[in-house]
This record gives structure tokens, C-alpha cells and sequence, in this order.
């Protein structure tokens, strides 16, 4: 110890004896660090407790947190608890949030959320970053008050701008996942990078993700690899992890085995994923020698701490003999520890383990169950064919076997290895055969199945009766698809008479067992009939259980309904956000709703940039209305640059998939030249294929070709025949030139009284 610090101490000792509580708390924080003296925490204590008991707040913290951990004294909550509440009380900012805490946990005082958030929010609002950081989180898991992401948000960027590093990073995750706020990855990855650049682990970590994605930055691998490795380097096992598998596969940085070794073994202490990877290394000698023991070692390292692909591992281990003794037993153990914990692989294995009887007794069910649990898990996807094969054909054989024996639901199992060629050749009348036995026998789902084969014709003649018969027999057994399909019977009258009324009763039945598909449709039974009255708040309800649940389509429905206000008190704000969610994940209409609410400013601020990116978005897909909205935005300006050709293009796409109003917008670039050059055989065309589908625009217009000759030749008869289908359907301007046709004779005899009309 310096000098200095022994001086001090001294000094400090003197004036504490003589009654200074500053002195008192520097003396017991000199005891308590051992500087300028000997360590000693029972003095620290004492020195505390006097400070404490002159009204000195830090000391009252320091003394709470000696009650705390039992420093110098015997560990007592109730007293902690006491400290802390009078520092709390006296102002003091870091009293208030180990008040909280206690409050929260329920150290040395009955939990109590609300009074912990009470004492987050005065820390918070006296200035505190930690505070204001904990009063984020309450609000964010509506710990001791309501629920309330926006104002979680609002202080956890208080306790960002302050400084605090943790709020930094959840600042970021708010921008990352739209909580709160607006998405918006450029903000989140700012924060981050204020976090990493302060010296935040996780934000380190976070930051290198961002860089590796491209995530509100450029990718750049190399900036990822810098951050996992300071990460690293500062502790932080996620971070020596990724640093580990950047070396492994040479992402950022050069391949180095060694390296990636290296870290793995830094890192395997605690974390059982790291000690699953360097118990790799050891097998296949990967950065280090290969070393069977070793890798025995960790994988059982990793799975007695319950990482279940270790215990697929370690089984493989004892089943091999690697790197330690066979033993079957053993290896059957640790495939049903990882099997009945979801591991695809053990599960098959497992059943491999009763197929052939090894570490435990032959049991054919047991292996049918397991390889059935394999194949509902897609594990049969995750290999290349020569090995899928082999597995399915053991499956088929388990299969085949059990259901010789009578029972159903493997015979319905069976059905399904002929019907798609697994572990057999596809035989479409060997699955129908299959299919049949098991219905007759009840089992519930062989009748739905049964059904597809006579509903589609397959191992045996199409019988629409017969697939309505079998659906309605899976229906009333309770299988949900078949209620659905029953429903879809009645409603086009397919293998029975057409019966609104009862298709809407199977529908109804479908969504109240969870079908998404049933939902959708008795949503648009109560919106539009029939079968039932037009009830649109119940259309709402449906739609909206069906959108809570994350379903793309009734999202966008929902969205709908809060738009026109449909079932509803209509909501702008309500329609943009399921609009949004809808968007998010992917629905394309859903994409173009979105871009006409950022177009028009319905539910948000009008944006025409972002109404551009989501028309882009949409048309990208496919998505035809979107194409049309884009061409606008081209050809006027609008969120972009104006792009008379890009207009053009995107009209053509649309209007040739059979958009009519692309095809006026088309029609009218060949008739002025927007875009392309001037055609007016083209824009006759368009014009023409506009009417045909119906669109009086087009109509009118297609007339007005015929009367001039443009684009065709003159023929006042068929000018006349489309003014007349224009002025049926609604047109004022279509009403006035047929008038006039009549009035001088124009491609019909003249007929003033008809013109009159």
C-alpha cells in the first residue's frame, strides 16, 4: 500500500474519532478495501454503522449492503432492508434502487411490485441511469404497473443518452424490434455501437451481429470479427464462442482450426454448447490433436449438464466405443435422455436401439413410436437421399409389421409409406388399400385420408360421393381438416346437394377447434353470407382471434375491418398496425394496404418514400395491385424519382396479368408515348382488353378508337355498340355520345326519341 493511501487512513482515523461521519465513512471504506491498512470487515462494519447512525446516506448503503452478504457482521435482510429503505428515503439515488430490489425479490420484506416500481420511478426521475434503466423494464414486463412499451422505451433511451451502457443495448433492441417505437435498424445499430465503443460486452457482441448480417449497416465481416474478438478477449463467452466459430470457418479472418480450438477451450468451462463444440475438435482433430478420451470427456461434460446434442454425442460414444468402453446400456440411456427432450436424431436412433434390440429388449411398437416421432420432426429431411432411404425403409418395415397385426393407426401409417414411396415404392392402390382398412376399423384419420384418395382419384376412380361420405364420417369423429373440407362439400355442392346453411355449420365447427383455414372462411360467411346472417362483428371477432395468433391473411383482414370500420369502431391507427404485422411477415397484400396508409397517411404520418419502398416491396412478389400503384409512382414522382419507363414496364406486367386499370394506364403510354413510343394499334389493343373484362373506362374508350379510327379502322357501328355497354354500365359521358349516335344516325338509325331518353 502507498504512502498516500496510510496517511489518509490515518487521517481519517483521527477525524472519525473525533465525530466526523465523512471521516467515519472514508475510515470503514479503508477497512473495507484495505487501503492504508490491513482488510477488516468487522471494523468496516462498525465505522458504517456510526457514519449510518450520524444521517450519512452512502454509509446507510454500505451498511445495508454489509446485512446484505453478512460483511463484518452476521447477514441479516430485515436490517439490510432497513438501511436501504431510510438512504432511500433521505434521497439518496442508489438507496432507491436497492430498495427496489428488495422490494422486487422479497429480501428481508414481503415482495412487492408495485412499491418496487414506485421506488425505480423516483431513482429514475431524481436522475439515476440505473433507475431509469429498471423503470424501462417494469414497464416493458408490466412489473408493479401496467404494461406500457412506449414508455418503456422512452427511458430506456433517458438511460441511454445518460450514459448507461445496458440501456444503451435495450435502446437498440426497441429501435431492432419496432418496441415502443418505429423499426428503425439504423438507430438500433447506432446504439449499439455506443455500447460496444463504451465498453459493453453484450453491445460488443450485438454490434459484431449487426456487421455480420448487414443489420442497419453494410455487412462487413471483418468489423464483426474485430467486436466478437474484443468481446472475447474481455471476458465474454458468447463472445469467445463466435470469435471460435469465426476462426473455424474463416469468417472475417483467415481459417485457423488452432484458434478456433483455442477459444472453444476458453470458453467450455460453463457453457455445455461450447463444450459439445470442443469435444468436436477433439474427434475429428480440429485445431488440436484428435483425442477420443478428450472428447469423450466433454461431450459428457456437456450432457450431464443437460445440452441434449451432447447426449446424442455421448451416446454415439458408448454405441462406438470411442473413447471409452461400449456399453450398449449406457448408449441407450443417453439416446432416450436426448430423444425425449426433442433431439430429432436420438429419437431416431432410439428407435434404432429398439429395432435391433440393443441396450435394451426388442420392441417393435417402441421403435414404430420413436421413428414416427422422427419423421413428424423432419429429421428424415436433414440428409441426403441414400440415407433417408435407409432410414425409411426401417420405418416401413416396423410399420408393415404392426399393422399385419391389426392395428389401425399403423395401418393408416403404412398407407402413408406407399402413398409417398418412403422405405417402399409408391403404390397408390396399396395406400388407398391401407387407407380403407384402417377407416373401417374407425380410425379417424384414415377416413380423412381416405377421403383424398376419393376426392382426387388416387388407387382408386374419383367418387366425389364417396369423399363426401368418408369426410363427413372424419368430421363428426372430430378430425378438423375434414370439417373444413365437408364444409367446402356443401358450399359447391361436390358429392351432395349444395347447402349453405350446413357448410356454414362445419366451418363454424372447424374454426372452434383451431382451423385457421375455418376461421377464415366463417369470417367471410358472418361478413358477406350465406349460409348465416351478415353479422360483421362477429366477422371481427374471428378475424381478430385468428390475427392474435399470428395468422398472415386475418391479420390483414383485421386490418380491414378497423380501416372501413367493420365489426368495429373504425381505427386508422389500429388498421396501419395489423397492416404492418401483416407486411412484416411477408403478406402481400397486406404490403400494398400498408403503402396506400403511408401514401394517403392513414394511421401513421404520411411517408410517400415508405409507400414506394412497400409498393416495391409487393410488386416485387408478384403481388399485381402494387404493380399498377408502383408504375404510378414512377410516372408521377411520387417517394421517387419520376421514371416514365419504369412506369411503362410495370404497367405492362400488371396489365398482361390481367389488371384492368393497368391496362387503361397502358393503354393511354401507347396512346401519348409516356414511357415508350407512341403505338396506337397498341393502345387499341388495351383499350379493347380493358372493355372486354368489363371496365367502362375501356369501354368508352375502345368507342371512341372505333369513331375516329384510331388504332383500327373507322366503324361508327361498333363505336356505337360500346357506348351503348359504357352508358349500361353507369358511364355519364358513354350516356351522352350514345345519345348524340342517335340524335345524327351515328352507327344506328336515327331516333330522337332515343336520344331524348
Amino acid at each position: 500500500m502507498s504512502e498516500n493511501e496510510t496517511e489518509l487512513f490515518h487521517q481519517n482515523k483521527k477525524a472519525a474519532e473525533n465525530g466526523e461521519e465523512v471521516a467515519m465513512y472514508n475510515l470503514a471504506t479503508s477497512y473495507y478495501n484495505g487501503k492504508g491498512t490491513e482488510k477488516n470487515l468487522v471494523k468496516a462494519f462498525h465505522w458504517y454503522q456510526k457514519a449510518a447512525g450520524k444521517g450519512y446516506f452512502d454509509a446507510m448503503n454500505n451498511l445495508a449492503i454489509c446485512y446484505t452478504d453478512g460483511e463484518g457482521t452476521e447477514k441479516n435482510l430485515e436490517k439490510a432492508f432497513y438501511w436501504y429503505q431510510k438512504s432511500a428515503e433521505n434521497g439518496n439515488q442508489y438507496g432507491m434502487n436497492c430498495l427496489a430490489k428488495c422490494y422486487i425479490n422479497g429480501i428481508g420484506i414481503e415482495k412487492n411490485l408495485e412499491k418496487a416500481f414506485y421506488w425505480y420511478q423516483k431513482s429514475a426521475e431524481n436522475g439515476n441511469q440505473s433507475g431509469m434503466n429498471y423503470l424501462a423494464m417494469c414497464y416493458m414486463s408490466g412489473t408493479g404497473t401496467e404494461e406500457n412499451l412506449v414508455k418503456a422505451f422512452y427511458w430506456y433511451q433517458k438511460s441511454a443518452e445518460n450514459g448507461n451502457q445496458s440501456g444503451m443495448n435495450y435502446l437498440a433492441m426497441c429501435y431492432m424490434s419496432g418496441t415502443g417505437t418505429e423499426e428503425n435498424l439504423v438507430k438500433a445499430f447506432y446504439w449499439y455501437q455506443k455500447s460496444a465503443e463504451n465498453g459493453n460486452q453484450s453491445g460488443m457482441n450485438y454490434l459484431a451481429m449487426c456487421y455480420m448480417s448487414g443489420t442497419g449497416t453494410e455487412e462487413n465481416l471483418e468489423k464483426a470479427f474485430y467486436w466478437y474478438q474484443k468481446s472475447a478477449e474481455n471476458g465474454n463467452q458468447f463472445g469467445m464462442n463466435y470469435l471460435a466459430i469465426c476462426y473455424k470457418i474463416g469468417r472475417g479472418t483467415e481459417k485457423d482450426l488452432e484458434k478456433a480450438f483455442y477459444w472453444y477451450q476458453k470458453a467450455a468451462e460453463n457453457d455445455p454448447f461450447i463444450m459439445n463444440e470442443l469435444a468436436e475438435c477433439y474427434k475429428n482433430g480440429e485445431g488440436t490433436e484428435k483425442n477420443l478420451e478428450k472428447a469423450f470427456y466433454w461431450y459428457q461434460k456437456a450432457a450431464e449438464k443437460g445440452y441434449i446434442k451432447a447426449m446424442n454425442n455421448l451416446a454415439k460414444c458408448y454405441k462406438n466405443g470411442e473413447g471409452t468402453e461400449k456399453n450398449l446400456g449406457k448408449a441407450f440411456h443417453w439416446y432416450q435422455e436426448a430423444a425425449e427432450n426433442g433431439d430429432k436424431k436420438a429419437q431416431f436412433n432410439l428407435g434404432v436401439c429398439y429395432y435391433d434390440g440393443e441396450g435394451t429388449e426388442k420392441n417393435l411398437e417402441k421403435a414404430y413410436y420413436w421413428y414416427q416421432k422422427t419423421a413428424e420432426e423432419g429429421y428424415f429431411d436433414d440428409y441426403d437421399a441414400a440415407e433417408t432411404e435407409k432410414n425409411f425403409k426401417k420405418a416401413f418395415y416396423v410399420y408393415q409389421k404392426v399393422a399385419e397385426n391389426g392395428d389401425e393407426k399403423i395401418m393408416n401409417n403404412l398407407a402413408k409409406c406407399y402413398k409417398n414411396g418412403e422405405g417402399t415404392e409408391k403404390n397408390l392402390e396399396k395406400a388407398f388399400y391401407w387407407y380403407q382398412k384402417a377407416a373401417e376399423k374407425g380410425y379417424n384419420e384414415a377416413m380423412n385420408n381416405l377421403a383424398i384418395c376419393y376426392k382426387n382419384g388416387e388407387g382408386t376412380e374419383k367418387n366425389l360421393e364417396k369423399a363426401f361420405n368418408w369426410y363427413q364420417k372424419a368430421a363428426v369423429n372430430g378430425v378438423v381438416d375434414a370439417m373444413v373440407y365437408l364444409a367446402m362439400y356443401y358450399e359447391y355442392g361436390l358429392g351432395t346437394e349444395r347447402n349453405f346453411i350446413k357448410a356454414f355449420y362445419w366451418y363454424q365447427e372447424g374454426a372452434e377447434n383451431g382451423s385457421g383455414f375455418g376461421i377464415s372462411k366463417l369470417a367471410m360467411r358472418y361478413k358477406n353470407g350465406p349460409g348465416t346472417e351478415k353479422n360483421l362483428e362477429k366477422a371481427f371477432y374471428w378475424y381478430q382471434k385468428e390475427a392474435e395468433k399470428g395468422h398472415f391473411d386475418e391479420m390483414n383482414n383485421l386490418a380491414i375491418c378497423y380501416k372501413n370500420g367493420e365489426g368495429t369502431v373504425k381505427n386508422l391507427e389500429k388498421a396501419f398496425h395489423w397492416y404492418q404485422k401483416a407486411a412484416g411477415n411477408g403478406h402481400f397484400d397486406a404490403m400494398n394496404n400498408l403503402a396506400i396508409c403511408y401514401k394517403n397517411g392513414e394511421g401513421t404520418v404520411k411517408n410517400l418514400e415508405k409507400a414506394f419502398y412497400w409498393y416495391q416491396k409487393a410488386a416485387g412478389n408478384g403481388y399485381i395491385d402494387a404493380m399498377n400503384n408502383l408504375a404510378k409512382c414512377y410516372r408521377y414522382g411520387k417517394g421517387t424519382e419520376k421514371n416514365l419507363e419504369k412506369a411503362f414496364h410495370l404497367y405492362q406486367k400488371a396489365a398482361e396479368k390481367g389488371h384492368i386499370v393497368a391496362m387503361a394506364c397502358l393503354a393511354g403510354c401507347y396512346k401519348h408515348g409516356t414511357g415508350t413510343e407512341k403505338n396506337l394499334e397498341k393502345a387499341f389493343y388495351w383499350y379493347q382488353k380493358e372493355a372486354e373484362n368489363g371496365y367502362q373506362y375501356g369501354m368508352i374508350k375502345l368507342a371512341m378508337c372505333y369513331e375516329d379510327g384510331k388504332g383500327t379502322e373507322k366503324n361508327l357501328e361498333k363505336a356505337f355498340y360500346w357506348y351503348q355497354k359504357g352508358a349500361e354500365n353507369g358511364s355519364q359521358f358513354g350516356m351522352n355520345n350514345l345519345a348524340m349516335c342517335y340524335e345524327y344516325g351515328k352507327g344506328t338509325e336515327k331516333n330522337l326519341e332515343k336520344a331524348f331518353y
